[in-house]
């Protein structure tokens, strides 16, 4: 048995990993990661590794997949043979060459060929354990009987050297050439000549480590005298290697990729308008939000850019609304409601967690920090016990963290958003009227929510929500997982009413009859009524500070270290809307150093070139900047998005800023002598202003627009039902077309459709008009587009 778990890669740079699954040949991870992707890569690369905890964790096999084909497996699950994790096919980047061929005339007044390669740079080259390379690049000249090879200097410590160096070949000799030949024959077919560029990092004491070749045939300077590209590095060939290799297993992902080419804003007036309006339509089926979730594939496709832009546009609590009174005209047992996988659940999902962050963290982070940090065991199955276990103590240590986090629950009404509130209101009271005869059902449309689908969820899954910076051990999952069904029961107004448990398991039951009491009951009543409230609950946002993020990170030194050299140290960053901080541990109190947000004047990424590290960015206050070091792209990133959003706002903000540091007397990007000389470069602009709910209305816009576009048949034949209907005043005989689609008023919905595809045909046009520009501009073997050259 093995104890695995799974990593997230761009090409070589791993920016997530799962939990481990111990003890397990078919571990099932069940675990989603959401990122931007802000840079440009080759391949997503998933490694399986078996832990181990005294050696380095074991690579059992790998899935890579292509940039360009990850649109091939977009948006559903397919099982991907793993592939043997080989060094040399580890590879990354891209080399810039420019190739020319001389003709010089000997002494005796022959002509003779020369090739000049001159090797410029390379970009994007791997980490190698976490640092920086010390690469260096062999030229050779290839061909039947020859191998000349030349080297670079080496360059230490970058991921984007600039070689800069120039080497001279020699193609043909005449004839006449009497000196002896360093290869066997007087002169050789140029078309069977081939440059090739080898990288490597210089191991010093170790092993050089290959990061990659390309091969380029001397013959594309037939037509010209000059040839200059970028070329993507290609794994080695490795010619003699044996294409029958071991079953390593299989890894089942569901992948959703996409790209938004975002136009400008005037161009998403109509369709915005389009969509704002859904809430008013009559019937709510008609509207071009609900259609949206209607023609959609996966309704989850539709429902984070509706949600965010009706969110933003404090339009989601009447479209909720509406789609959940639909929801219940088709729910027969008020036991039942709201527990499908309907467009409405699904929209209140998302909103609960876009808006929910901040009220999860108040509530839940402290005791499941507790939980994490104090390993009691909690485990009351008689079969799981493990030698030594006291199932009496267990049970009272369980008790003991349900009670605790049950009392925090419902004593939290204070901190549930406004946004939450409202919908609750409004679920009560449409289940009211659904089923006037149930007193219960006003409280278990609520609970059906909040307990169900946000608090029990986010016990059980604390890293999924930012609650945990890790994974939790085996042992602390399964006491989350026993406290949050304890929780989901709890707050399950139908099992506390009719003093009913829902679980299978008898130690359950047996555990749960401590808790069927009156005050369970009159608590969670008290709360629901609080949250399900009209009144505003969020207390102005002035009295506590938002926690917006957190996470480890390395920073440079302020001062000097007692050797005289600056370096870096590993810290716990915390973000909230009031200040960043960091520390020298999780959880600690003490902040070595707080940056109060009201002084942060910019907050830039950091040239690689300053300190020879990659995924940089500095923060620039009143004082020192600070340049701190991410453990990978997507975190910079994220990083630097959430300091420019929740900075916004604050006076004096630079308008330009120094992309490198100031080290030795000078800034090492234009020279200036001066530390207080004014920034060479514009800030970056037009960041979100709104700190919680980051949402770019343009991009949500453009999103749904590729919705619609790639469901354009299923609104074809959606508009042909709305035909069929009001021309027979009834369904077709043979309704498998149409019988998935909710159409109540087909005159209302047919005129929806004709304005969606009016909006959708106006915006092909720019959208081609952009692709064709783009395709053009980027030149087949520019640095945006290099090319991709032979491979093994």
């Amino acid at each position: 048995m093995r104890d695995c778990f799974c990593t997230i890669n761009l090409d070589q740079e791993e920016v997530y990993r799962t939990q481990v699954v111990e003890k397990s040949l078919s571990p099932f991870f069940s675990e989603e990661f959401y990122f931007e992707i802000p840079r440009t890569f080759q391949y997503l690369s998933f490694y399986v590794y078996d832990k181990n905890v005294l050696q380095r964790d074991l690579r059992i096999g790998k899935v890579a997949i292509k940039k360009e084909d990850l649109c091939n497996h977009s948006g559903r699950e397919t099982w991907f043979s793993l592939q043997p994790v080989d060094s040399n096919s580890e590879v990354q980047g891209k080399v810039h060459l420019e190739l020319k061929l001389n003709e010089l005339i000997t002494e005796n007044g022959t002509v003779c060929q020369q090739l000049v390669v001159h090797i410029k740079a390379c970009h994007g080259l791997p980490l190698i354990n976490g640092q920086s390379c010390d690469p260096y690049a062999t030229v050779s000249l290839v061909g039947p009987s020859r191998n000349d090879q030349k080297k670079t200097k080496v360059k230490k410590k970058t991921s984007n050297p600039q070689f800069n160096e120039i080497f001279y070949f020699e193609v043909t000799r005449s004839s006449s050439y009497t000196r002896k030949s360093q290869f066997q024959v007087e002169e050789e077919d140029i078309e069977k000549l081939e440059i090739r560029i080898d990288l490597w990092n210089n191991g010093n004491l170790v092993q050089d480590v290959f990061l990659g070749e390309i091969k380029v045939p001397v013959n594309v300077l037939r037509n010209d005298a000059s040839h200059q590209a970028w070329y993507l590095l290609q794994p080695r060939d490795n010619g003699n290697k044996s294409s029958k290799t071991d079953d390593l297993g299989s890894l089942r992902l569901n992948i959703c990729y996409t790209e938004d080419y975002v136009l400008p804003s005037e161009y998403y007036g109509p369709l915005k308008t389009l969509l704002l309006k859904s809430p008013d339509v009559q019937p709510i089926s008609a509207s071009a939000a609900y259609i949206l979730g209607e023609i959609c594939r996966d309704k989850n496709d539709a429902v984070l850019p509706l949600v965010r832009l009706l969110l933003h546009h404090d339009k989601l609590v009447p479209f909720a609304t509406a789609v959940a009174e639909l929801d219940l005209k088709d729910t027969q047992d008020a036991n039942t409601i709201f527990r499908g996988n309907s467009l409405a659940t699904r929209c209140l999902d998302e909103m609960m967690k876009i808006v929910g962050g901040h009220y999860l963290k108040v509530t839940l982070k402290p005791i499941l920090d507790e939980i994490c940090d104090s390993s009691k065991s909690c485990e009351i199955d008689p079969i799981k016990l493990k030698e030594g276990d006291n199932v009496e103590n267990n049970k009272e240590n369980l008790r003991y963290y349900v009670d605790k986090l049950f009392s925090t629950i419902v004593k939290s009404s204070m901190s549930c958003p406004t946004v939450m509130c409202d919908i609750f209101y409004s679920l009560r009271q449409i289940a009211t009227q659904r089923f006037p005869n149930d007193p219960h059902v006003q409280y278990s449309a609520v609970s059906s929510f909040v307990f169900l689908r946000f608090f029990a969820v986010a016990v059980v899954s604390p890293h999924t929500f930012h609650l945990r910076p890790h994974h939790p051990d085996a042992q602390t999952i399964r006491t989350l997982t026993l406290i949050s069904k304890t929780i989901q029961t709890l707050g399950s107004w139908g099992s506390l009413s009719k003093s009913k448990s829902s679980f299978k398991e008898s130690f359950m039951c047996e555990f749960f009859k401590m808790f069927q009491e009156e005050g369970y009951i009159i608590a969670v009543k008290k709360f629901l009524d609080e949250i399900s409230s009209t009144e505003t609950k969020e207390s102005g946002g002035t009295s506590e500070p938002v926690h917006l993020k957190e996470g480890e990170m390395y920073k440079r030194a302020q001062g000097r270290t007692r050797i005289g050299k600056k370096n870096f140290k590993k810290r716990w960053f915390c973000l909230t809307s009031r200040e960043l901080t960091y520390h020298k541990q999780p959880g600690s109190k003490d902040a070595i150093y707080t940056i109060p947000v009201k002084n942060i004047l910019a907050v830039e990424k950091l040239e690689e070139s300053s300190f020879n590290k990659k995924n940089m960015f500095q923060v620039i206050h009143t004082e020192k900047p600070l340049y701190v070091q991410a453990n990978n792209c997507v975190e910079a990133n994220e990083w630097i998005d959430i300091l420019c959003r929740v900075s916004r706002c604050n006076q004096n903000r630079l308008s330009s800023y120094h992309p490198s540091a100031y080290l030795n007397g000078s800034w090492l990007c234009c020279q200036e002598t001066s530390e207080n000389a004014r920034g060479c470069k514009p800030c970056t602009a037009g960041v979100p202003a709104d700190i919680q709910i980051d949402i770019d209305e343009d991009r949500e816009t453009e999103r749904i627009y590729s919705l619609f576009t790639l469901s354009l048949p299923k609104l074809q034949k959606m508009e042909e039902a709305c035909g069929t209907i009001a021309v027979y005043q009834g369904p077709q005989k043979e309704p498998d077309d149409y019988s998935n689609f909710v159409i109540e008023d087909s005159v209302t919905t047919f005129k929806t459709i004709q304005q969606i595809k009016n909006i959708i045909e106006k915006l092909d046009e720019p959208h081609e008009k952009y692709r064709k520009k783009r395709s053009s501009s980027a030149k087949y073997g520019s640095k945006e587009n290099p090319i991709v050259g032979k491979t093994s």
